[in-house]
């Protein structure tokens, strides 16, 4: 058998995963603070030694356009995929091939040569992560804490979006944090969620 110690190239070539992310509005600050969390998150799931490079892109719209002349771009070993919220009930159907929800729901087009692999849908809004993982809540804000105030659905998914803001906001208004505010904790909360609310 031939020796092959000086082989230094891999057998399986890597990709370059690059993940668009709807989220960090218009400020940098906040968009690095969503790299930062997400890139905490992956990494809780399970991710470390393989992380995605994470881009924070806004808005919603932003994050579709983005990853659209990413895939235009992308070399031969670059991957793009984009990552956004669901926006509404998404049918059995849809969830095996998010592009028609998001054809649907957004009149965005699938991208020539991508795969239903590259598009992920998250939850309504991603504070529905924060109910899978509560104690996290308690930890963050602290003293005056009212997790009771939160909704009660075991269903994180099924949780209407006004009903997570509002729980939020009232949970939180006696804290030394204050009411929740998605600029100014969203994303802090996040980085720290635990592998309990990343299932």
């Amino acid at each position: 058998m031939a020796e092959r110690k000086n082989r230094r190239e891999p057998l399986v070539t890597m990709k370059m995963v690059k993940i668009y992310i709807e989220g960090g509005g218009d400020q940098n600050r906040l968009k690095s603070e969503c790299r930062r969390a997400f890139s905490k998150f992956f990494e809780k799931a399970g991710l470390k030694g393989c992380m995605p490079s994470v881009v924070a892109c806004g808005s919603r719209q932003n994050a579709y356009d983005d990853f659209c002349i990413a895939v235009k771009k992308a070399g031969k070993n670059e991957i793009p995929f984009l990552l956004v919220d669901f926006e509404g009930k998404v049918s059995k159907i849809n969830k095996q091939h998010p592009w028609e929800h998001l054809e649907s729901s957004d009149n965005w087009e699938q991208p020539e040569q991508t795969s239903d692999q590259q598009a992920h849908l998250m939850v309504q809004m991603m504070e529905a992560w924060f109910m899978a993982d509560k104690n996290n809540l308690n930890e963050f804000y602290g003293k005056g804490f009212n997790e009771n105030a939160l909704p009660k659905q075991v269903n994180i998914e099924a949780i209407p979006k006004d009903a997570l803001i509002s729980g939020l906001e009232k949970a939180s208004e006696k804290t030394i944090k204050g009411k929740y505010g998605k600029g100014a904790h969203s994303f802090k909360i996040l980085e720290k969620i635990g592998r309990q609310g990343t299932k």
